[in-house]
């Protein structure tokens, strides 16, 4: 049972941050969807929409890289442990086994009784780490969509653009859109050039 809940900590530590700013941005807009391309061409200024790659921003954006490798950190830990406290719990178990015999019929009943309340404060105490880290984790994406739209607004603001969507591979409504529009390396660039002041 905690191999199989710390294996959804680990899943939730890679994959629910990947998916932070497209999920958060669901708030705002629907996604949108171009053909797939890195390249960042000059934008006329009589555009008034562009658009960003959610998955290009969150594998080169270097504020999401620290967050993810701080959630597998925490993530690692969590399953260490637990792993511990279970392997305690199983040593005694096999303890109380192996002596059962030897003990009086109350002996046995109250050992019992007391191993049972163990394993069920071991549950709920897994129970708890799972949901504050969970918690911890949307508190994050949370502050990620924050930054990432925070300075978009700015962006905007400076180039006079009017919108600025977003699209990830698979999850969008709009099936094409120009290159030229794509803008994703030069938000990526002054992201990270922010991040890196602080």
């Amino acid at each position: 049972m905690e191999r199989r809940t710390f294996k959804t900590f680990g899943l939730l530590a890679t994959a629910t941050l990947i998916t932070a700013f497209s999920a958060c941005q669901n708030k705002d807009t629907k996604t949108t969807e171009t053909k797939k391309t890195e390249t960042t061409a000059a934008v006329s200024p009589t555009e008034k929409i562009v658009y960003v790659n959610s998955d290009s921003l969150l594998t080169k954006y270097e504020y999401f890289k620290d967050l993810k490798v701080k959630f597998e950190g925490k993530t690692k830990n969590a399953q260490a442990d637990m792993q511990a406290k279970g392997q305690a719990f199983q040593r005694e178990v096999a303890q109380y086994q192996q002596s059962a015999s030897t003990l009086s019929a109350d002996q046995r009943k109250s050992t019992e009784e007391r191993l049972a309340r163990k394993q069920q404060e071991l549950q709920t105490y897994q129970q708890n780490a799972g949901g504050a880290l969970q918690n911890e984790q949307a508190t994050e994406n949370e502050k990620l969509y924050d930054k990432v739209a925070q300075y978009l607004k700015g962006y905007a603001k400076e180039k006079g653009y009017k919108m600025v969507l977003t699209y990830s591979k698979g999850n969008s409504t709009i099936l094409f859109a120009d290159e030229s529009l794509d803008v994703t390396s030069e938000v990526i660039k002054g992201l990270n050039a922010e991040y890196s002041k602080k």
